[in-house]
């Protein structure tokens, strides 16, 4: 009965906090070519939302030296299912401690996954609430859709790179419940990916092996995932980052896991961000068998259909290493 409790202990992705070196840019980015709406400040961090995600922020942008991930926020199904994470992630020896709260937030247990990645997991939270002038006719959209940019709808999911996948991808299965949903198997039986979820969709979070360096533990951010809806959006938007200067890494293509189409840029701070044009497809079987992909499938497994990724894809992520792994090339 327990774990089949921790199946439902976590409910989804609330937020997550990204570290740039260039808060002017990083913010002109989000909120002038996304559409996204800035919520708050305190300090050295700026908080925002998609127009289309309830709470009261789903990205915080805070200033530092290098790029990087502050944080990946998670909400509990309930109090109750707070407590039995907690009470697990104590005993795992991953736990970090209980923070006061934040903006948008109350009281947060924080922890670390075995590659260092900082995450939290919490159950108060606080609700958007749109002036007046951003008030919808929608009864269920929390706020008018923006009129700048190519708005994107709400926060999708995080994909972190790992110095091993699988024991990543244990921690999180084993303490927060997820779900495995699809991953790529090499012959040794290592796995060079993995993507799991808590909710119908492919994946909230994202494990790629981290080929950028033979480090461990440096917590590395591969990239987060906003939400369009429709694959239109993502060669509108491709004009207006192109007209603007902001080179696109890869796409817009379809992915063979999840099926999504889907874009790559790096934002003026450093950071990696995917934009999907849909989510390709929804997993409702209440007894799904992990969709597993061999060695040789890898390019399909990454690209359905699409120019090829560049070598940066499987190299770079923030922070950057100072002693990157040479190129097999």
């Amino acid at each position: 009965m327990e774990n089949e409790l921790k199946r439902f202990d976590v409910a989804q992705l609330a937020h997550v906090e990204i570290f740039t070196p260039d808060p002017e840019g990083t913010l002109w980015f989000f909120k002038e070519l996304l559409g996204m709406s800035e919520t708050a400040r305190e300090g050295q961090s700026v908080y925002l939302r998609s127009y289309e995600d309830f709470y009261h922020h789903s990205l915080k942008v805070t200033e530092r030296k290098e790029a990087g991930l502050g944080h990946i926020s998670w909400r509990a199904s309930s109090k109750n299912a707070l407590e039995r994470r907690v009470k697990d992630l104590e005993k795992s020896g991953a736990g970090k401690g209980w923070i006061d709260g934040d903006l948008g937030h109350g009281a947060a247990y924080q922890f670390v996954t075995p590659d260092n990645h900082n995450m939290e997991i919490l159950w108060d939270i606080d609700y958007y609430q749109a002036p007046e002038n951003q008030v919808t006719v929608l009864n269920n959209r929390p706020q008018k859709r923006p009129n700048k940019g190519v708005p994107v709808r709400r926060i999708d999911h995080v994909n972190l790179l790992s110095s091993d996948v699988t024991v990543n991808k244990n921690f999180v299965m084993d303490e927060l419940g997820f779900n495995l949903r699809e991953h790529v198997v090499k012959n040794d039986g290592g796995e060079i990916g993995a993507w799991l979820s808590v909710s119908p969709l492919v994946h909230e979070l994202a494990l790629m092996g981290d080929q950028g360096t033979s480090e461990k533990g440096l917590g590395r951010l591969h990239h987060v995932a906003f939400w369009y809806g429709f694959p239109q959006h993502l060669h509108d938007l491709s004009e207006l980052l192109t007209e603007n200067g902001i080179k696109i890494e890869a796409g817009p293509l379809k992915h063979g896991v999840s099926q999504a189409m889907c874009m790559y840029v790096i934002e003026p701070g450093g950071n990696r961000v995917e934009l999907f044009g849909d989510s390709g497809y929804l997993i409702f079987d209440p007894d799904w068998k992990p969709v597993t992909w061999t060695e040789d499938q890898v390019e399909q497994a990454i690209i359905f259909y699409g120019a090829p990724l560049p070598d940066s894809y499987f190299k770079y992520g923030t922070p950057q290493v100072k002693s990157p792994v040479p190129s097999s090339k």
